[in-house]
């Protein structure tokens, strides 16, 4: 069975990575992709942003790093999966995923949402906190990896 894990990953965290890693033992493939959120700017453009996942996820046999401008139902049907894996931190995450599920089942009720809860010790990460914490010049080691980690300070630096 083949799934999608879709995000912005703008940059790609340690808690994006352990959803990787849990969901690619699960599914005989994952497509980690990246989609273009037009309501979202992004510090990392496309090509920077494939580059760090491609990076990190390069030990994942059965990865693939892709990218995507349409729906994730669509893009799902397409490399001819069936699930769809998210990932949850909080209650907040939960309504927003919910909602994003009943749209999903309206637009295609043949692909499943996986809802994978965070680990605890990566419950407080996202992309938006770990490009505050750096922007101020604060070490974001544990966080990201290392090779995102040097990503942001030479973005910052720039």
């Amino acid at each position: 069975m083949k799934a999608v894990y879709a995000g912005t990953f703008d940059p790609v965290t340690n808690g994006h990575l352990d959803i990787i890693e849990r969901a690619s033992l699960m599914y005989e493939h994952l497509y980690v992709t990246i989609f273009e959120n037009p309501n979202k700017t992004t510090m990392f453009d496309l090509e920077e942003r494939l580059v760090l996942l491609k990076a990190v996820t390069e030990k994942f046999d059965n990865v693939t790093v892709d990218s995507s401008s349409a729906l994730a139902v669509e893009y799902a049907k397409e490399v001819g999966a069936s699930v769809l894996v998210r990932g949850l931190r909080a209650t907040m995450d939960f309504e927003y995923e919910l909602q994003l599920a009943f749209s999903n089942q309206y637009l295609d009720d043949s692909v499943d949402m996986v809802f994978l809860m965070t680990r605890p010790n990566h419950s407080f990460i996202s992309s938006s906190s770990v490009k505050e914490i750096a922007s101020h010049h604060h070490s974001v080691r544990g966080l990201v990896p290392a090779v995102v980690e040097k990503a942001l300070k030479r973005k910052i630096n720039e």
